[in-house]
């Protein structure tokens, strides 16, 4: 695995686990009218995420990789925001929504690379995130009435 594919595979687990934590934060911090629907959309969101998590560290560990491992790295290398206090529950969903296209965008460079280097196993494993997030980006939105 070459250096440019290690880097944007620990940045996305990186994004997955500062995302975890969003999620969790989310999940316990809602209010309003909408609590219940959000509380378990939350929980849903942050378990994928882990399974997420979990996929691309073995991959990268089973093709000889080194995937990083602390909250230090994973905040170094992240490139969404940590969640921020006091935000509404439509405010959290779009933050979630943003995270997701960002996320996407990312890892279809990490594809592309993939590709190059005929990493099917780390290609299918990232298209198929990437499908699952533009889902929720769709289900997110649909929430919000856009």
């Amino acid at each position: 695995m070459n250096e440019n594919l290690k880097g944007l595979l620990n940045q996305q687990l990186a994004n997955m686990n500062v995302l975890y934590t969003k999620l969790h934060h989310y999940h316990w911090f809602v209010k309003g009218e909408h609590f219940f629907t959000l509380h378990e959309k939350f929980e849903e969101l942050y378990n994928e995420v882990t399974g997420y998590s979990d996929e691309i560290a073995e991959n990268m560990l089973a093709s000889g990789a080194i995937p990083a491992s602390s909250l230090k790295d994973y905040l170094t290398l992240s490139t969404i925001e940590e969640a921020t206090d006091g935000l509404s529950s439509n405010e959290m969903v779009q933050s979630v929504i943003n995270d997701f296209s960002q996320i996407g965008e990312e890892i279809k460079q990490a594809i592309e690379l993939a590709d190059n280097e005929n990493a099917i196993r780390i290609a299918d494993l990232l298209e198929g995130i990437v499908i699952s997030l533009e889902k929720h980006q769709w289900m997110l939105n649909a929430y919000l009435g856009k």
